[in-house]
């Protein structure tokens, strides 16, 4: 019996020039990408994080050396800085942000709106890189530093450029000096009378603040009453005195204490991390 034999016919030239080209292709992309897409950031951030960039970088820098990333004056970040004297050594700097959080997990990479951290700056001259809202500036980097009083507060994006808006650096500057020359309490034996209190009602509703954050100005010794409801259940926070309330859903909640500490104190909620006013007490 005969066996029937087949031919093998040879492949196109084109054919075979497609198979070799995609088979390289896919070789090399392996290789240079280990199966995925090459990022060049550190393990752990996103893609966005590695090669999103925002705003118009220009050619001024902030005297520092860090180049300008200018945004529009709507929605830019803002900061405030407040400090008071550490009665064991130097100063306790409070950073108070708006459209901004702290992002240290993704330093170095890039210049995403309302991410990176803060740097310190006295009289012009750096003193450290801050990637929380407190920081403890003691006596001995402020003598390294060569003394000084003016302290700032300046906000910068992850790839290390500086947030602007109208070619002017985001800051706050406060003096040193100031915060050491703030009188003492009275003694135990002789309290301050209380002033007449002040009242502030909140609503928070689906995510929203009503009436919108802003700052209060208070005299100190005054009396303040928080009225808040909020439609979630949710904590109340008021940083610097370190008063809490529960806040059930649905029920307004009034929280009160006796301003007798003087600087600017936030007050805020803890699951939704909304913040609700600002206190300045003088």
């Amino acid at each position: 019996m005969k066996r029937s034999r087949r031919r093998l016919r040879p492949a196109r030239p084109g054919v075979a020039a497609v198979t070799v080209l995609t088979a390289g292709a896919l070789v090399f992309g392996a290789s240079a990408c280990g199966g995925r897409a090459t990022t060049h950031h550190k393990p752990g951030t996103s893609h966005e994080q590695a090669s999103g960039s925002v705003g118009r970088l220009l050619a001024a820098d902030d005297g520092s050396g860090h180049r300008l990333r200018q945004v529009d004056a709507k929605g830019a970040p803002a900061v405030t800085v407040v400090v008071q004297p550490d009665t064991e050594d130097g100063w306790n700097v409070h950073l108070s942000v708006r459209n901004f959080r702290f992002t240290p997990d993704s330093v170095g990479g890039a210049a995403l709106l309302g991410r990176g951290h803060a740097r310190l700056f006295l009289d012009g001259h750096p003193l450290a890189r801050v990637y929380g809202s407190w920081y403890h500036l003691p006596d001995s980097l402020v003598r390294s530093a060569g003394g000084g009083t003016g302290l700032t507060a300046r906000l910068y994006a992850d790839d290390h450029t500086a947030w602007a808006v109208n070619s002017t650096p985001i800051q706050a500057t406060t003096s040193l000096a100031a915060a050491s020359a703030q009188p003492t309490a009275p003694a135990a034996h002789q309290p301050e009378t209380p002033r007449p209190g002040t009242a502030l009602e909140i609503v928070v509703s689906h995510g929203k603040v009503s009436p919108a954050p802003g700052r209060t100005e208070i005299k100190k010794g005054r009396i303040i009453e928080l009225r808040v409801r909020s439609d979630q259940a949710d904590t109340l926070h008021v940083h610097g005195y370190d008063k809490e309330a529960r806040l059930p859903a649905g029920k307004t909640v009034t929280l009160t204490f006796t301003a007798d500490r003087t600087g600017l104190f936030e007050v805020e909620t803890h699951e939704s991390d909304l913040l609700l006013t600002q206190l300045v007490v003088r």
